[in-house]
C-alpha cells in the first residue's frame, strides 16, 4: 500500500484521556473511603494498597489531592477490572443490607402499630417465631412509646424480627 494510503494511528483525544485518568482518580477516592475490612475484599497490588494506606492518613486537602493523583497515576498500569467488579459486589451488598434493614424496620412498626393483627401477618410470613415472645417484646415496645420511657423494647424486637427475616 502506498504511503498516502496508509491510515494514520488512532489518536485519543486529551479529553478522553484526561476523563479516563479522572476516573480512575474516582476509583481510588472510593478505596480510600472504604473502611479496613472492605479493602481487604479487593485485589490491589502491594504499591497501590500503600499509597492508599498513606492517603488515609493525611490531613490537609492539598495533601490529600496530591495523593490522590498519585493513585491513579498508579492505577493507570494496574487492571482496574477486578478491582471494579470488587466494588461493585460491595455496593450490591451494601444496597441489600439497606433493603433488609428497611424492611425489618417496617415490620417492627407494623406490628407496635397493628398489634395482634401486625402479629398475625408476621407469624404467616415467618411461621418459626415464637407467638409468646413476639407478644411480649411488641407490648413492651408499644409501653415503651406510651410512656415515653426508653427499656429497649423497640430495639429487642428489632432484633428477633432481624433474626428471623434475614
Amino acid at each position: 500500500m502506498p504511503k498516502s494510503q496508509e491510515k494514520p494511528p488512532e489518536e485519543v483525544s486529551k479529553s478522553k484521556v484526561k476523563r479516563d485518568m479522572d476516573a480512575l482518580q474516582k476509583i481510588g477516592e472510593i478505596l480510600v473511603g472504604l473502611a479496613t475490612s472492605q479493602l481487604a475484599q479487593v485485589p490491589l497490588p502491594d504499591n497501590l494498597l500503600e499509597a492508599i494506606n498513606l492517603a488515609r492518613t493525611l490531613k490537609t486537602r492539598e495533601s490529600i489531592r496530591r495523593q490522590l493523583q498519585y493513585i491513579g497515576k498508579i492505577m493507570r498500569n494496574v487492571d482496574v477490572e477486578p478491582i471494579q467488579v470488587a466494588l461493585n459486589k460491595l455496593q450490591l451488598r451494601h444496597k441489600r443490607e439497606t433493603t433488609q434493614f428497611h424492611e425489618v424496620e417496617a415490620w417492627r412498626e407494623r406490628m407496635i402499630a397493628d398489634g395482634d393483627v401486625g402479629i398475625q401477618e408476621f407469624l404467616g410470613k415467618f411461621p418459626g417465631a415464637d407467638r409468646q415472645h413476639l407478644r411480649q417484646l411488641v407490648r413492651k415496645a408499644q409501653h415503651d412509646r406510651k410512656s415515653g420511657k426508653d427499656t429497649g423494647g423497640d430495639t429487642e424486637l428489632f432484633r428477633y424480627v432481624r433474626d428471623f427475616a434475614s
